[in-house]
């Protein structure tokens, strides 16, 4: 995983995504989809341009089943925007950097 993304799973995603002091970006992503390894440099640059505003993190839908079930998950990637615990924005497919800033912007 690049410097500033973090790998999340089923057992640390709350305590690293939902009880986070910062606004939270979570990819939902799979080695075997190409839109998500496309997305890849995408959510790194975002991450390195948000450092210490913004915490960006991945979770692996095929190691991680429980917590893509409980966000229903059904196509990836999927980018979620947490504040505060909260899911406050979602983005799905490889989308441009312009979109994801955009998100950020707004929430």
């Amino acid at each position: 995983m690049a410097g500033n993304v973090l790998e999340v799973n089923d057992s640390n995603f709350k305590q690293e995504v939902l009880d986070a002091g910062t606004p939270v970006l979570v990819d939902f992503w799979a080695a075997w989809c190409g839109p998500c390894r496309a997305l890849a440099p995408t959510v790194e640059a975002v991450a390195t341009e948000n450092v210490g505003k913004l915490k960006v993190c991945k979770v692996d839908v095929d190691s991680s089943p429980n917590v893509a079930g409980q966000f229903a998950i059904r196509s990836i990637p999927t980018l979620l925007f947490f504040k505060s615990g909260e899911n406050v924005g979602q983005l799905i497919g490889n989308v441009p950097k312009s979109a994801i800033d955009d998100l950020i912007t707004k929430v």
